[in-house]
């Protein structure tokens, strides 16, 4: 009995010796600012098919845009960057291009026929020079506003129809009891808010003169400031835990109904996905007040940085496969509150707001890109800045914020 033992012993070793090793799996580190809870869950769409589809998805988050932005930029310029980075559709990645940090990913688009399977404004967004550097993975809106259904029916009242009836309907929230805008006061927030008011109350023309043709003269004029002194008397309909809290933590106040509602980005339908909350139940949405504005359009992206050794571009163009793979696209942006990238993939169950996006843009005079697809990421912190001092002000002089905002504008990319 010892001597078969032992030849079966030494029989599995040979075996197990002349067997080919698995393939290692192609390793991938991501640096993205997907924390909340809803994101969370929508990211993990994409490590688990790209871990399934032969790689191995390394994590990296670092909470807020901003942060996670300068991080990816250090790691670049330190010579130890990830394989992908996310950042947002237009000019923010523009210094990487310039600098010759990324890989070009020209010949994977014309390959995988994006140009054909894509929004024109998308790829128009990715391309410098004639060459495409980022791989785009979703379209999002910022011009939403999520309505607490049972913060308004405690209040007797209903979303506003036009902006003669917003404040008196502020007012009817606030005399119930109930926080009337849930704000994050940290700076991107604020500007998310003022350009809903612009494009809402000003209109599409309006917001399009601003932040597409840089025309000063709008921003001087009566629309846009009217749009500032709506901003400046909604400083009366927040509560006094807004500063810097973030944004999920405010959706969280329009989920529990003890807001009114917030205007933010799709991105917040995840968190009411994530607390089991349902469209027309618990809450509904809209792109605006009355039907003046557009669609302001966005979206995330990732760029390749470029890295030493093959195994690195083989997990990079691994990502990009799996990222783009119609099934991935449905399953990520159903959870991301988003609208997939490609125009080829089943829409049909795209939730409720996604539907009233997917009409909107159809609809050429109604799309309106984001800021970050038309003016620098330096201006774009001026205008930050310039915004987030005005509304931690009470006593703010309108006229020299406007003045502010026109300068930065007028000397965007000078």
């Amino acid at each position: 009995m010892k001597k078969i033992a032992s030849w079966l012993v030494t029989s599995t070793i040979l075996v197990a010796a002349a067997a080919p090793a698995a393939a290692d799996p192609l390793k991938a580190e991501v640096m993205h600012w997907w924390t909340s809870g809803g994101e969370s869950a929508a990211v993990k769409v994409f490590a688990d098919s790209f871990d399934k589809a032969g790689g191995q998805w390394i994590d990296s988050a670092v909470a807020g845009g901003e942060a996670a932005r300068a991080a990816e930029m250090s790691r670049v310029v330190g010579g130890n960057p990830p394989a992908a980075m996310q950042f947002n559709y237009g000019k923010q990645f523009a210094e990487l291009v310039n600098n010759g940090y990324l890989r070009d990913l020209t010949a994977i688009a014309k390959e995988e026929n994006w140009a054909k399977i894509m929004p024109p404004a998308v790829i128009k967004a990715i391309t410098f020079d004639g060459k495409v550097y980022a791989v785009p993975v979703n379209v999002h809106a910022n011009n939403w506003a999520w309505i607490s259904t049972d913060a308004f029916k405690k209040a007797g009242t209903e979303w506003p129809k036009s902006w003669d009836d917003f404040f008196p309907t502020l007012d009817k929230l606030k005399a119930a009891g109930v926080t009337p805008l849930a704000l994050g006061a940290q700076a991107w927030q604020e500007r998310i808010l003022f350009e809903f008011i612009l494009n809402s109350e000003g209109g599409a023309d309006t917001y399009r003169k601003v932040f597409v043709d840089h025309d000063v003269d709008t921003i001087k004029g009566p629309k846009f400031k009217a749009a500032v002194a709506t901003m400046g008397k909604l400083r009366a309909y927040v509560d006094d835990g807004s500063a810097g809290r973030n944004w999920n933590d405010t959706t969280a106040l329009v989920i529990s109904g003890k807001a009114g509602f917030q205007v933010m980005g799709d991105w917040s339908k995840g968190e009411f996905r994530a607390a089991g909350k349902k469209h027309g139940t618990d809450y509904t949405c809209q792109t605006g007040v009355g039907d003046a504005g557009g669609y302001i359009y966005a979206g995330d992206v990732f760029v390749l940085p470029k890295n030493d050794g093959a195994e690195v571009a083989k997990a990079q163009d691994l990502l990009v496969k799996t990222m783009l793979s119609p099934d991935v696209q449905v399953a990520f942006n159903a959870i991301k509150g988003s609208i997939p990238v490609r125009n080829d993939v089943d829409t049909s169950k795209v939730d409720p707001c996604g539907q009233i996006g997917l009409a909107l843009l159809k609809q050429p005079e109604k799309q309106l890109p984001a800021p970050t697809f038309t003016i620098t990421p330096d201006t774009d912190g001026v205008l930050n800045d310039a915004l987030a001092a005005f509304w931690a002000d009470k006593n703010a002089d309108e006229g020299a914020f406007i003045q502010q905002f026109a300068d930065a504008i007028a000397a965007d990319g000078q």
